[in-house]
């Protein structure tokens, strides 16, 4: 239908089948950010339908300094972010043992790919059990790789704070994919009382 600044002309001055395109032009990303940011597919759909809404309710105050798809990741992440606040900490999901793996083709050691699928679930755990805040700065640099002065503007902080929360961020994966032995033993200690 055309390039994105004209879509975007067009659906300031009105027409929904623009603003319909950028929605498709958008959707696979801004899913991958909101799946990743908010980890499960239900909240990914409620941060989208939020984000896009909340992107149709202002794009007339879209002032083109970025790209579209930029100003739907800023909208994206601060909606996951509220999204996350909101349903908070109280509502968690067992991992299912026996569930089938996404990818059920067994591409060369079968028992390498069984490694690599627990590395990526504790990973992915991990990720999940950091404050909003701090996963959305870890999702935009170490899986998207914005520098850290597009993190800032992207969640509205200093790129100071953007560095301050990545550290925190990756520190906290650290102690839980990581942690010394020390660790190890008080957590074993604290599991058995």
């Amino acid at each position: 239908m055309g390039d994105a600044a004209e879509l975007v002309a067009m659906a300031k001055s009105g027409e929904r089948s623009a603003f319909d395109e950028l929605v498709r032009e958008t959707y696979a990303d801004t899913y991958a950010l909101a799946f990743r940011l908010t980890g499960n597919e239900d909240d990914a759909c409620d941060v989208l339908q939020d984000a896009y809404l909340r992107a149709y309710r202002s794009l007339k105050r879209f002032r083109g300094d970025a790209a579209f798809s930029t100003w739907m990741y800023r909208i994206t992440a601060n909606c996951a972010t509220t999204h996350m606040v909101r349903r908070g900490r109280a509502r968690h999901e067992e991992l299912d043992r026996d569930a089938p793996v996404a990818d059920g083709r067994i591409d060369g050691d079968p028992e390498a790919m069984a490694g690599v699928t627990l590395e990526l679930n504790r990973v992915a755990i991990a990720l999940q059990d950091l404050p909003p805040r701090l996963r959305a700065v870890v999702v935009l640099r170490d899986i998207y790789d914005l520098p850290h002065e597009a993190i800032a503007t992207e969640l509205g902080i200093s790129e100071a704070a953007a560095k301050v929360r990545l550290h925190r961020a990756r520190k906290k994966l650290r102690e839980r994919l990581f942690p010394t032995r020390g660790e190890r033993q008080a957590e074993e200690r604290a599991r058995a009382v």
